[in-house]
């Protein structure tokens, strides 16, 4: 049977966009096709209650692996506790949501060997429908210039109780290396946590069994003694300049991007799902045709690449402006900053009282190094 929606990729964007579309349009045929054998838990998705519409809450619930009443920071010159709730979502939880989700079907196993406005091409199987969508992961863009967020996660079943009661959203403490560094803390229940180590760093190679020792060293340095049970592992893109009309001109034509392929997650955090679901509302409330989501996401695209200037500033003058020891220092002030200001920075809100409160006073850096970074159309002239 002929779908209506053809998602490439079964990845978070696609998901969302699934989900909004069949409880926005009952009835809609959705097919997913991804490359991958099957369902993945070597992901998760995390996101801070203010982030998301309730409908959302609602929509997610089910795949919701656990939720906190609050989260906290670490620095070497403070700490804080946050009140905003946090949740996370498990790759095995989403893919049980849509395999239960009525109206849509994932293919796996499903290499798309070409892909237009039209039609998905798997070998010599040619599928058609009137609106598809590219959600397959990060392409390579010359309109967009990063730097980049490293990671791997070990979860560990403990022989004991660990004693973390909420999640450590950023423990900076730890030896600065490769760039900002800090670790992450995810307590899933009193034995079971995720210990997850991050660099913000300016190059993308990851050296696995590296960040796997330091963890482990993290852990005996905590007294855990424990059984590795689970592994994740990315490189997210942290966007210092994007030109959002030269990529969406290079798109056209084709089948709409979204996620990380059109450019769409948080510039600073690299948090994607509160920016997916809000992309996948755009869809749901739009025409189920190539043409007409293309124009809605593209123009959402463009109102959100406008809106995060200011985000992109402060990621140049961490990355350009910053020596890689000292970036810590920069979190450190800024968390530091009133609880509903940073709340609103991680749902992509922020006022203009709220970009100027983050700049004023000490500056994070000093003026002669943040100079440079203030534009960032040369960065995208040197990639062209």
């Amino acid at each position: 049977m002929r779908p209506d929606l053809i998602l490439a990729g079964a990845g978070l964007a696609n998901a969302l966009i699934a989900l909004a579309v069949a409880e926005a349009r009952p009835g809609t045929r959705i097919l997913m096709l991804d490359r991958a054998a099957g369902p993945s838990d070597a992901h998760t998705w995390s996101f801070h209650d203010p982030d998301l519409r309730l409908a959302w809450h609602r929509r997610l619930a089910p795949a919701i692996r656990c939720r906190w009443d609050g989260q906290e920071v670490r620095f070497p010159d403070h700490a804080r506790a946050l009140r905003a709730g946090y949740a996370s979502v498990s790759g095995a939880g989403l893919a049980r949501l849509l395999a239960d989700t009525p109206g849509v079907t994932l293919r796996w196993n499903a290499a798309i060997t070409a892909l237009d406005a039209g039609s998905a091409t798997l070998g010599a199987e040619r599928i058609e429908a009137p609106c598809v969508i590219d959600g397959r992961g990060a392409a390579p863009s010359r309109h967009l210039v990063t730097g980049y967020q490293k990671f791997v996660g070990l979860e560990f079943e403990m022989d004991a109780p660990h004693g973390v009661t909420r999640p450590l959203i950023m423990d900076a403490t730890v030896p600065q290396q490769d760039g900002y560094r800090f670790v992450y803390l995810l307590p899933f229940s009193p034995t079971r946590l995720l210990v997850e180590d991050t660099r913000y760093s300016d190059g993308a190679a990851l050296d696995e069994a590296a960040l796997a020792r330091a963890i482990a060293g993290y852990a005996r340095d905590k007294g855990w003694t424990s059984r590795e049970v689970r592994r994740e592992r990315g490189v997210l893109p942290i966007a210092l300049a994007h030109d959002a009309r030269g990529l969406w001109a290079d798109a056209r034509g084709g089948a709409v991007p979204v996620g990380l392929r059109a450019g769409l997650f948080h510039p600073v955090t690299g948090y994607s799902l509160p920016v997916a679901a809000r992309v996948a509302d755009v869809v749901a409330a739009t025409e189920p045709t190539t043409a007409a989501v293309f124009a809605a996401v593209r123009a959402h695209a463009l109102a959100r690449a406008a809106d995060d200037r200011f985000l992109r500033l402060l990621n140049r003058m961490l990355f350009r402006g910053c020596a890689p020891g000292e970036r810590h220092r920069v979190l450190s002030r800024f968390y530091r900053l009133p609880e509903p200001l940073i709340e609103r920075f991680y749902a992509g809100r922020l006022t203009p009282l709220d970009r100027l409160r983050i700049v004023s006073g000490k500056p994070p850096i000093p003026l002669r190094d943040a100079w440079p970074c203030l534009r960032e159309a040369p960065l995208l002239k040197d990639t062209a």
